[in-house]
């Protein structure tokens, strides 16, 4: 990245659940980026801002609690810093939890670049009984440090005054950085020594010493092939001393034990929190589950509640208006344009858009239940189920993040460091209900089953997991031997939600699907129009419905006589949203007079739409789905067993509802 672009780059810096978001959103706003890491997965965020006439680039570093390149998150951060050189980095650390963060602070003290300290979330310390005294933090640690609480913008200012001023003048940096142990000096300085000259910019000497007798595999490899002149000698070295990582640790622990005493005032022994009394119930085995099942009771309650009436209104005040005006203006021009514009675009993508509220409420409420701390809570409780197919708790975090997409919770599944348990999890994620899923269910559902349909739509979400939890035991079981792994997860404060963050949250993930809704299904809902308007110009004898009509005998075992029910579940391959789109091209003619999700219940019974809306839950995955599948684990084979897997699953269950549900 050139630093051309702007006056100074400023880096953020922090283990995860630090509010480091927070902080971001604060300075950046909507004038932020996000993206993947060049050649890699995890999520880049950068944004731009203006302070005192300066333009400043902020880069939000992944969230890692090292630099020892042991995960993806800590190469990257450490490349950056090394390779991009920021002019200051900004290191948040959490109040409530400091000395845990302080060991990441440790580290970034070797690095080239200068700091200055951001102690966030000290209401929340102080409402849990510890007191921190960030002027004598700041004394202790030889630089600036400023307190925060960043959910309600205080001292975000000041301390990004505070880091400008360290980026304007580095050469005041002088901070009391933590030491290796006495026994081990001698030997560091050795190594020191042998590198002296030879080691590849930019790469600081001291740094790549202290990694090398750390023990760093990457930083080791990349020495040997540099120096392959000193490295019998550093080499001989290091094997001699392989337990100097104990005094490296041990000594950054003694720094930071010096810190905490001098800084920080806890609370008296026996005393009990807002977060201890809450996590009575949120953690307890059995009324943690119910508080569980509860909070996605009414996630779906509040999508009826308040998404529904929007969708309704959207619908009636500006699809079938501009449906009307499309094809006044398009009179008299030839058919197959008003049929590809009102038809085509507007019945497909159109269509798809009018249920962004219901996107809107759930993002929402994903935002919410991660910015309070809750989703911790929802893992630790749901570890015991996960053993059942041999995952644990850290599992659920990428599943439940499938609610939202399942593209980011396959590439959220690489947290989890068992590779047999991260290649299960990735397997199951598509059969978590995304977004896409549950705006056609919520679509339909009211239609279809009238005021039962939020019961039948937490039903149907309970079948998914259901199907979920069976698939991974039996492929635990069968492929995984029955092996099992440990769980050890950190559980932060609770805290109070940041309305900006959760809005920004809603506002990128909203917007990342206004641009879907407009570039692939729209080229998605041209698609379907046109096969189903060629060669004839006759919707009832083009192309889709032959293809259609040829699948009607595997459609009739489920009660979907109709071809156009079969095409709308084939073209969800692309992206699930597009059921609705090709619904909406399939019935156009006659949507605009009776509603689209009316339309497509006067074709069905009870039975066969609740075999439908089983076969849309658990269909195979769309294809940005399949390509990340393919990504994560390196091999089509995954990607192309899920598919069949799925295929199977979800055909097998329409049939089956189809027939129990007759039977009522």
């Amino acid at each position: 990245m050139s630093k051309t672009e702007a006056s100074l780059t400023i880096a953020l810096a922090g283990q995860p659940n630090v509010g480091k978001s927070t902080v971001f959103n604060m300075l950046t706003g909507l004038n932020q980026h996000v993206g993947n890491w060049p050649g890699k997965t995890v999520e880049q965020k950068m944004g731009e801002f203006i302070h005192d006439e300066q333009v400043i680039r902020l880069v939000d570093l992944p969230g890692t609690y090292s630099l020892t390149a042991n995960s993806e998150e800590e190469r990257i951060t450490r490349d950056f810093i090394i390779h991009e050189q920021p002019d200051v980095i900004v290191v948040i650390v959490g109040a409530p939890a400091l000395e845990r963060n302080l060991y990441l602070l440790a580290e970034l003290l070797m690095m080239p670049v200068p700091l200055v300290v951001g102690v966030n979330m000290m209401d929340v310390a102080e409402s849990n009984g510890v007191h921190i005294e960030t002027h004598v933090l700041a004394a202790a640690l030889g630089m600036p440090v400023e307190p925060l609480v960043a959910s309600r913008n205080q001292g975000v200012h000041e301390l990004l005054d505070a880091a400008i001023r360290m980026a304007e003048n580095p050469t005041a940096f002088a901070p009391k950085r933590p030491a290796i142990r006495p026994e081990h000096r001698p030997v560091l300085a050795d190594i020191k020594a042998q590198l002296a000259g030879q080691v590849p910019p930019p790469y600081p000497e001291d740094w790549v010493a202290l990694k090398l007798l750390e023990g760093d595999t990457e930083i080791t490899a990349l020495i040997q092939n540099a120096t392959q002149q000193a490295w019998g000698n550093i080499h001989t070295i290091l094997l001699q001393h392989e337990d100097a990582y104990l005094d490296i640790a041990g000594g950054r622990y003694e720094w930071i034990g010096r810190i905490i005493r001098a800084a920080i005032m806890r609370p008296k022994p026996g005393a009990i929190t807002l977060t201890d009394r809450v996590d009575r119930v949120a953690t307890h085995p059995a009324r943690g589950l119910l508080l569980l099942i509860g909070i996605f009771g009414l996630v779906f309650w509040l999508t009826y509640t308040l998404a529904m009436p929007v969708v309704s209104w959207l619908n009636q005040a500006l699809m079938e208006p501009l449906s009307g005006w499309l094809r006044q203006v398009l009179f008299g021009a030839p058919a197959w344009l008003s049929g590809l514009v009102v038809d085509g675009i507007i019945g497909g993508a159109g269509t798809v858009l009018t249920f962004l509220p219901i996107l809107v409420v759930f993002f929402a409420a994903l935002g919410f239940l991660e910015d309070v701390g809750y989703m911790a809570r929802s893992a630790y409780v749901t570890d015991r189920f996960m053993h059942w197919m041999g995952l644990h708790g850290k599992s659920f975090i990428p599943l439940f993040l499938g609610f939202g997409c399942n593209v980011p919770a396959v590439m959220g599944a690489r947290i989890i460091e068992d590779r047999r348990a991260c290649l299960l999890t990735i397997l199951l994620t598509p059969l978590v209900p995304c977004t896409g899923r549950l705006a056609v269910l919520t679509f339909l559902a009211p239609a279809f089953f009238g005021r039962a349909a939020m019961f039948v739509t937490w039903g149907l979400v309970a079948f998914n997991l259901v199907v979920l939890a069976l698939v991974g035991i039996a492929v635990h079981r069968l492929a995984f031997k029955d092996e099992h792994i440990a769980f050890i997860m950190e559980i932060p404060l609770y805290h109070l939600p940041n309305a900006r963050t959760i809005g920004l949250f809603v506002w990128h993930n909203t917007l990342a699907f206004i641009r879907k809704a407009g570039s692939i299904i729209v080229i998605v809902s041209v698609i379907v129009w046109a096969l189903s308007w060629l060669p004839n110009g006759d919707m009832e004898s083009g192309l889709l419905a032959t293809m259609g009509r040829g699948l009607e005998p595997v459609g009739r075992w489920m009660g979907l006589g109709d071809w156009r029910l079969i095409v709308a579940l084939l073209t969800s391959f692309v992206a699930k949203e597009n059921t609705i789109a090709t619904l909406g091209i399939l019935f156009g003619a006659n949507s605009a007079v009776t509603g689209l999700a009316a339309q497509v219940a006067g074709v069905l019974t009870r039975p066969a739409a609740l075999a439908f809306l089983v076969v849309q839950m658990t269909f195979i995955p769309c294809a940005a789905t399949l390509a990340v599948i393919k990504q994560e684990t390196g091999a089509w084979k995954y990607a192309i067993f899920n598919v069949g897997l799925l295929l199977v699953i979800s055909l097998s269950a329409g049939v089956i509802m189809y027939q129990i549900a007759r039977l009522f």
